[in-house]
């Protein structure tokens, strides 16, 4: 609302009003409660009255108060001053340390109009002259308690001041009435002015959590240097007055330590007491099971949902497997059927040529030259693919005979020229194997292998096989056991010779393994008569004593071993029906071969025991 112009004058608007703005204001101060109490009076009053009213009952209050005659002040002795309870020399012990100055001033000058010597000695009364009489301690209660310091250090040990503290079962008992008062108490030596208050039963967490937080880092200015047992200013140089004030700190902190842990141990004693406590932590326990029961719920809703997907997982993985393998046995039988139909092709084919051939007497005029075409025949059977053999076969079915020879023996060149050409390539392969073997330090360790050592090495490769506890040890043992050469073998010789001889020819295996089994069959051809029961020599009989002494073929071998298992040591006529099944032996070749294996495993576990012997050495 602008205000009217005057006569004579106009109204002109400069610039546009700032807006107003709400700002909170927190209404503090002695004035402000002035205020408060005189609107609850439905009263108003200036601030001069107020400062009067304050003047005044101040005043009142002063005068209010009422000194008490210290009964034993006469008996008091003027040495003992620091023993004496200067608020009741003074007539202040109804107030003690809540007595204003004005209140100790006024109290220390009506004890001196009526104590004074020069007043007593004008009544008549006898006076102690010199510092002996009592109204010395007067003196000193007023010098005490005047000075802030002082006076705090005599608060701090007030004689009248209950350090005492409630035992457990009196708290449990009544709890608020017995550690009210105490707390209250002890409040006056905190430094800090708000104090909170122990509270009721129906207090809630904030505020028992509040008022035990206060109290366990509670900062009392209770000092106890009015115990000082000595005073500096009595020490006559400075070094006693540096040990007496190192002694009065030591003494000061050890009670303030005490007065600590005094205060420590009434808050424990109440925290373990309060039946708050023991309330929350109950209300603390069910609300943590009810958190844990919840979690436990949610993980096993968590689990039980992993659950149900781990299994969709796996059903839908076993439909695929099945549905894969479904598909893989399909494709395989499409396959097998492909091959079959294939492989009866080929087979079709092939007895197709050879009836081509044999109608046409494999082009030949005579025998020999007959069975040597026969052979290539069959060795074109063998290497021709399909597609090879049907042309072959169409060219056999529309021409004449020399035609025919000519298809077929250039069909026959080019397979011979790619046999040709493979054996080759494997003999250089060999050659280039031995060349890098002696490059590399020969084989052995350098060590020479003569042919016995080879046979020995072999004999002893197949007597322990693989699988065989420190097999390549074993056999080295065996070796130095049973060499005549003189030479000592290590298991990495025998290892190198062996890997050696894994890459020889196939024809020079043979021809050591023929020369190995002829050595054997020399050193075994006397067979001793005294034999056990699982040596089958005494059963030798005259017929086939000429036996075939061509080496045991794996073929041979199996159908041996095959037929000992079909056959046991109780079987009538058991070695007549093992000769029978292995093809192409006979009754005695089949029970010296028997007599061979019992000895190679009897020399096998003689070979063990004794490397087993060594290891324990």
């Amino acid at each position: 609302m602008l205000l009217e112009a005057s006569d004579g004058g106009e109204t002109v608007v400069y610039r546009a009003a700032v807006a107003s703005a709400q700002v909170q204001v927190e209404p503090v101060g002695r004035w402000f409660e002035a205020y408060i109490r005189r609107r609850n009076r439905n009263v108003s009053s200036s601030f001069q009255e107020l400062e009067e009213e304050e003047e005044s009952s101040e005043e009142s209050a002063d005068e209010e108060f009422q000194l008490e005659e210290y009964s034993m002040l006469r008996k008091l002795d003027p040495k003992d001053w620091k023993n004496q309870d200067h608020y009741a020399v003074l007539g202040l012990p109804h107030l003690r340390y809540k007595a204003t100055q004005k209140q100790i001033k006024a109290a220390h000058k009506s004890i001196v109009l009526k104590h004074h010597p020069d007043k007593r000695k004008a009544a008549g009364e006898q006076i102690v002259e010199g510092d002996n009489d009592y109204f010395t301690c007067i003196t000193k209660a007023m010098e005490i308690l005047s000075d802030p310091v002082k006076r705090r250090a005599f608060d701090s040990v007030d004689p009248t001041f209950d350090n005492s503290m409630p035992s457990k079962s009196e708290g449990k008992e009544n709890f608020f009435e017995v550690f009210a008062p105490v707390f209250e108490r002890n409040a006056r030596w905190s430094s800090k002015k708000h104090v909170p208050k122990l509270g009721t039963v129906e207090s809630s967490f904030e505020e028992v959590d509040n008022f035990y937080s206060f109290w366990y880092n509670f900062d009392s200015w209770r000092e106890f240097s009015y115990l000082d047992e000595e005073e500096k200013e009595k020490a006559e140089c400075r070094d006693e007055r540096r040990w007496i004030e190192k002694q009065n700190r030591a003494s000061r902190a050890q009670r303030k330590k005490e007065e600590m842990n005094r205060i420590r141990t009434l808050v424990d004693t109440a925290y373990g007491c309060d039946p708050r406590i023991k309330k929350f932590k109950e209300e603390e326990k069910a609300r943590k099971e009810s958190e844990k029961k919840a979690k436990a719920e949610a993980k096993k809703r968590e689990q039980e949902e992993k659950e149900r997907a781990r299994r969709a997982e796996l059903e839908a993985a076993r439909l695929a497997k099945e549905k894969e393998e479904e598909e893989a046995k399909q494709a395989a039988q499409q396959a097998k059927k492909e091959k079959e139909i294939q492989k009866k092709a080929i087979k079709k084919e092939r007895q197709k040529l050879r009836t081509m051939c044999k109608n046409w007497n494999y082009f030949a005029d005579n025998e020999a030259d007959s069975v040597k075409m026969m052979e290539e025949v069959e060795k074109l059977c063998d290497r021709l693919e399909l597609t090879s053999l049907q042309s072959l076969n169409e060219v056999l079915s529309s021409g004449s005979k020399e035609e025919n020879k000519a298809a077929v023996e250039k069909q026959v060149q080019e397979v011979n020229a790619q046999l040709q050409k493979e054996r080759e390539a494997e003999i250089q392969a060999r050659q280039a194997a031995r060349s890098s073997e002696q490059a590399s330090g020969g084989a052995g360790g350098g060590k020479g292998w003569n042919e016995e050592d080879l046979q020995l090495l072999i004999k002893a490769v197949n007597l322990f096989p693989a699988g065989t506890n420190a097999r390549w040890e074993v056999i080295a043992d065996y070796m130095n056991m049973h060499s005549t050469s003189g030479m000592k073998r290590t298991a990495k010789d025998v290892i190198n010779k062996a890997k050696n001889l894994q890459r020889l020819d196939p024809v020079q295996k043979d021809e050591i393994n023929r020369k190995a089994f002829e050595k054997f069959k020399k050193e075994h051809t006397s067979v001793p008569p005294s034999i056990d029961n699982a040596v089958p020599s005494e059963r030798f009989d005259a017929s086939g004593s000429d036996g075939n002494a061509a080496p045991w073929t794996t073929e041979e071998q199996k159908l041996l071993e095959q037929a000992l298992k079909t056959y046991p040591v109780n079987t009538p006529e058991r070695w007549e029906k093992i000769a029978a099944a292995v093809r192409g032996r006979s009754k005695k070749d089949c029970m010296k071969r028997y007599k061979e294996l019992v000895e190679m495993v009897k020399a096998k576990k003689a070979a063990q025991e004794q490397v087993a012997a060594k290891n324990k050495k």
